[in-house]
């Protein structure tokens, strides 16, 4: 369905404008939480695998894709307003999630990590300080593996899973996570993608009732 069509739906539009608004809210919620993190003690995980060998810098590479992959995404759910208000509404409740488990599941970085340290997150996501706790589960894994089930069968989907598990090796390769951060990251994704269908599709039935 096209923006034309679409703009004169006031009820997409108005969902649209609340997911979009709902979605900056939790972000900014989102900084502040993970300035509160960084102050508070965590417990260090003794990761059998990271003890096998030394962090390799892989921070480009790590970027690289995931920048690559979100403009990519941008670039095609623009073209379906329905996906992308899905994926909006997608990534403010993983990103609620996120936060919850960072809560429950207080984590020192790897005593090895080489930081990954992306300028933008700092920048308007913690004014300049370098985050190294906002650990369980990976956000890098779990944004790229949501793009990887929003988008539609094809190369840009098979791109999106092989990139996942790229970003997932890379940031265990330079001792950003603990393994079992980019191991749990696909399951609650795919956890928050089932629910956000489930009610999805339960408010259609409403509506339709």
């Amino acid at each position: 369905m096209s923006w034309e069509n679409l703009v004169k739906e006031k009820k997409f539009l108005t969902e649209m404008i609340i997911s979009i608004m709902i979605l900056l809210i939790i972000l900014l919620s989102l900084s502040r939480f993970l300035l509160i993190v960084e102050q508070r003690p965590g417990v260090i995980i003794n990761d059998p695998l990271l003890a096998l060998f030394h962090p390799i810098n892989l921070t480009w590479l790590i970027f690289g894709l995931i920048y690559f992959s979100l403009l990519a995404g941008i670039i095609v759910f623009i073209k379906d307003p329905p996906r992308l208000l899905f994926a909006f509404q997608f990534y403010s409740l993983l990103v609620l999630v996120r936060i919850l488990m960072m809560y429950l599941v207080p984590l020192e970085a790897p005593p090895t990590m080489i930081p990954l340290q992306d300028p933008f997150v700092e920048l308007f996501g913690s004014g300049g300080k370098l985050l190294t706790r906002d650990l369980f589960f990976s956000g890098h894994t779990s944004t790229l593996f949501m793009l990887f089930l929003i988008a539609d069968k094809g190369i840009l989907k098979n791109s999106f899973f092989v990139f996942t598990i790229l970003v997932g090796i890379s940031v265990i390769v330079q001792h950003v996570h603990y393994t079992i951060d980019v191991v749990a990251a696909p399951f609650f994704t795919y956890s928050v993608y089932r629910v956000l269908l489930f009610f999805r599709k339960k408010l259609l039935q409403k509506e339709n009732y």
